[in-house]
């Protein structure tokens, strides 16, 4: 294979990429799967339990878009070959052969990116749940300008975005917030986000114009189904109840509908921990006490998967204080821009980028450093 426009070596190296790719992927395994998840589909009584339903299609369709993208890796070679062939018969497809190039080189590295998600939650929804450390106003605000740079980075990726509670702060920001990020590996991406989120920055609320360091905790957990099984003692969960009110403050209800659960008890190496979930989405008390208890129990998951893997970053970490040396990524807005992930070294001097949402290139250093497995 030869060509004056694109580099010889570079491009076996990519189709290369593509063959093993297909291996990674399980790819005839996978072609397998969609007949057995498609026979399932078929049977008469397939929606009669329409929560199994879902999460049989929900497989279904990741399973087609795994085998569809490599399918469509494997069009572009193809479509390069040919358009090679044209140019040693002295055709000008220089153009054509290029944008080709780009549109494997990126898809390449997208597919790529996705088949890291191996992990048995990766493929869940998630639950993302923002706590300002000490500070008032300052780490309050600090909470409330993550809690938008997650929201957009969710539109971003076309995910869905549900807001399960939120607090506003006394004078700015938020007191507390969860939210629900719904799309396909939507925990598998952010759980390279968990942990303490540092800010320096000059303080708008300071009249002297003075630096402030604020933190910020976020913790995020894989949103369980019914195929996992988590026992929590009810004699052990207290329930508050208190007025539902929405982002920005507005009174959403007057009567006591929002429902806050707090379970203190024992994790399975013994140490004691105390989880709190609160639900103000929903209209009725019991439908909000209901997901309430889905987010304590997701939460209560998330921790002991940390202890069952045995993660680098342990679980003493999701339970650090917010403070000073805890912190998995710092912000600099001033007297610098730089924001720089603690773990894998990854840094940039877009903060507005970062802030607007721009965090894949973050979460992809944190997935291909191997801290996460």
């Amino acid at each position: 294979m030869s060509s004056t426009t694109v580099n010889t070596d570079y491009l076996n190296e990519l189709f290369e990429r593509v063959d093993a790719l297909r291996g990674y992927l399980d790819y005839d395994q996978r072609k397998v799967r969609i007949i057995e998840l498609q026979e399932q589909t078929q049977d008469p009584n397939f929606w009669n339990d329409p929560d199994h339903a879902r999460q049989i299609m929900k497989k279904l369709d990741h399973e087609k878009s795994m085998v569809q993208s490599w399918d469509e890796l494997n069009g572009l070679r193809e479509s390069i070959e040919v358009y090679l062939q044209f140019e040693e018969e002295g055709e000008d497809v220089e153009e054509e052969l290029k944008q080709e190039l780009k549109k494997l080189e990126k898809g390449l590295e997208e597919l790529e990116f996705r088949n890291m998600l191996r992990g048995e939650d990766d493929h869940r929804d998630a639950i993302v749940t923002f706590n300002p450390g000490a500070g008032g106003t300052e780490s309050q605000d600090w909470a409330e300008m993550l809690y938008r740079m997650y929201t957009r980075w969710a539109k971003k990726q076309d995910f869905e975005v549900s807001v399960i509670e939120y607090q506003q702060g006394d004078v700015a920001g938020l007191k507390s917030a969860t939210i629900e990020i719904s799309g396909d590996f939507a925990y598998g991406f952010l759980k390279a986000e968990s942990g303490v989120h540092r800010l320096v920055r000059i303080s708008p609320f300071d009249s002297n114009s003075r630096r402030h360091t604020s933190f910020c905790s976020v913790f995020v957990s894989p949103l369980i189904d019914d195929t996992i099984d988590i026992d929590i003692n009810e004699s052990e969960v207290e329930l508050q109840r208190f007025h539902a009110s929405g982002a920005g403050g507005q009174n959403v209800n007057k009567v006591e509908t929002g429902v806050r659960l707090i379970w203190e008890g024992e994790l399975s190496d013994g140490s004691k921990e105390r989880v709190v979930a609160e639900c103000q989405q929903e209209r009725s008390q019991m439908q909000n006490r209901e997901k309430a208890m889905v987010l304590l129990k997701s939460k209560i998951y998330e921790l002991e998967k940390q202890i069952k893997e045995k993660q680098k970053q342990k679980l003493e970490d999701s339970k650090s204080s917010i403070e000073w040396g805890s912190q998995i990524r710092s912000y600099v807005f001033h007297p610098y821009n730089m924001v720089k992930d603690h773990r894998t070294e990854h840094e940039t001097s877009n903060v507005d980028a970062v802030m607007d949402g721009e965090l894949d290139e973050f979460i992809k250093a944190y997935l291909m450093s191997g801290v996460g497995e």
